[in-house]
């Protein structure tokens, strides 16, 4: 098993080195000079060069780039040209929020989906069933940012317009109200989890819905299995059948969609926090491109690449505890 995970990490290391090329590439051949979105259009050309040459962007590419990876490498993530911080301090405190939202939405996305199909498996060609699938395949298709703006609307703005009671009325503007410093513990937690609210909706009701139309395909595929009759043959309730035999079956194909699930959430994460102004690592990124802020850019990317590759050996693993059939050295 450790050999595997070593494979596929050194596997992950040229894809990653093609992520980090490509965006390099991208950013700095895109129109705009973060220099000059830093010190304004009216900023004096000599001092624009001085700055330049302080970040190192009068130099050709290849090398910029080739510093960038060796500085990279012993850990110096560089400056932020837009907030005269290191890197690690502006990814440090937008991490925190990203991995609250996303790790919530993920959870709730696998327990909602797995409940929503076996609930479908169960009751397959039934009209329950018609409508659920209906229900999936509309929301799987939704684009994230659609449906938070929808939220927005309807349960910020539109539930203050029509008078609606004040638990229905959710903020849709950052993590925390202003003055939460002055609350009780207590409070301050039920503060954080209204703002919650209307992202993790966002998030989890996309994810769940593609998640839902899985699990129904495999545990009908898994139904119909002949260990499955002769459990029922032994006199087994249908809820046991289910849960001890099919559902450990039907995980296989739900736990590998894990490494699909994962680039879609960090895209997801990008979009919805930069709607609903969380203060995570997407909303940062967000910021930093508009600025031209390479050094923030680059180190976001960078993140988000690793944590992808590291979900995807996550599931590749754990789908082959699941199942004994797949050899984790193959």
């Amino acid at each position: 098993m450790l050999r595997y995970i070593a494979g596929r990490v050194l596997a992950a290391l040229p894809i990653l080195a093609l992520v980090l090329t490509v965006t390099f590439a991208g950013l700095h051949l895109a129109p705009g000079d973060p220099v000059r979105l830093y010190l304004g259009p009216s900023a004096d050309a000599a001092a624009a060069e001085e700055l330049r040459h302080a970040f190192g962007l009068d130099r050709p590419l290849p090398v910029q780039y080739l510093a960038w990876l060796a500085d990279f490498a012993r850990g110096d993530w560089g400056t932020s040209i837009a907030q005269h911080r290191p890197v690690t301090q502006v990814l440090g405190d937008a991490i925190g929020p990203t991995v609250l939202l996303a790790g919530v939405s993920l959870l709730l996305t696998y327990l909602l989906g797995l409940a929503t199909g076996a609930l479908q498996a169960l009751r397959r060609r039934s009209a329950l069933d018609t409508a659920l699938t209906a229900v999936t395949s509309v929301l799987q298709a939704f684009p994230a940012y659609v449906l938070a703006l929808g939220l927005v609307l309807v349960f910020s703005y539109g539930s203050a317009l029509w008078g609606w009671p004040a638990a229905f009325r959710l903020p849709a503007i950052g993590a925390e109200s202003i003055g939460a410093d002055f609350l009780t513990p207590a409070q301050r937690i039920a503060d954080r989890v209204r703002h919650l609210l209307l992202p993790v909706l966002t998030l989890t009701v996309i994810g769940a819905a593609g998640m839902a139309r899985f699990a129904r395909a495999g545990l009908v595929d898994a139904l119909r299995q002949p260990f499955v009759a002769a459990a029922r043959s032994r006199g087994l309730s249908g809820r046991r059948v289910l849960v001890r035999h099919a559902l450990r079956t039907a995980l296989l194909p739900v736990v590998t969609l894990l490494g699909l699930q994962l680039p879609a959430l960090f895209s997801g994460v990008v979009f919805v926090e930069a709607i609903f102004s969380w203060p995570g690592m997407g909303r940062v990124t967000v910021q930093a491109v508009l600025a031209r802020d390479y050094p923030v850019v680059m180190a976001a990317t960078a993140v988000y690449a690793v944590l992808v590759v590291l979900g995807n050996l996550f599931a590749d693993t754990l789908a082959a505890l699941l199942d004994p059939r797949v050899d984790a050295r193959s």
